[in-house]
């Protein structure tokens, strides 16, 4: 996934320069206009890149990623359902699992 978004970044700056330099290394010569809007299209183009350099991808599970915290990761799983939730043992005051309990 990084190597795509990196290839996308690098493809989009190539075309920049690409647009850049040709349009006042030969198309200045033909038409001044059109260099100029060569260099204006190849303007918008840095901040496009970075964006999509940047974004993650359909395939990027960014929560996926650890803390760190060993007990918080084991909660984050349980909480998206990726591990079964512990089974506690009862408690035999009051006949149930209080949650209260968790430090």
């Amino acid at each position: 996934m990084y190597t795509r978004r990196r290839r996308r970044y690098f493809m989009l700056m190539g075309g920049c320069l690409v647009l850049f330099i040709s349009a006042w290394a030969f198309v200045r010569l033909w038409s001044i206009p059109a260099a100029v809007g060569l260099c204006v299209v190849a303007m918008i183009i840095p901040p496009v890149a970075a964006m999509i350099g940047n974004s993650r991808g359909r395939d990027d599970r960014w929560w996926d990623e650890t803390s760190g915290d060993a007990k918080s990761d084991e909660w984050w799983d349980e909480l998206d359902g990726r591990t079964p939730p512990d089974k506690k043992k009862n408690d035999s005051k009051n006949g149930h699992n209080d949650h209260r309990d968790r430090p």
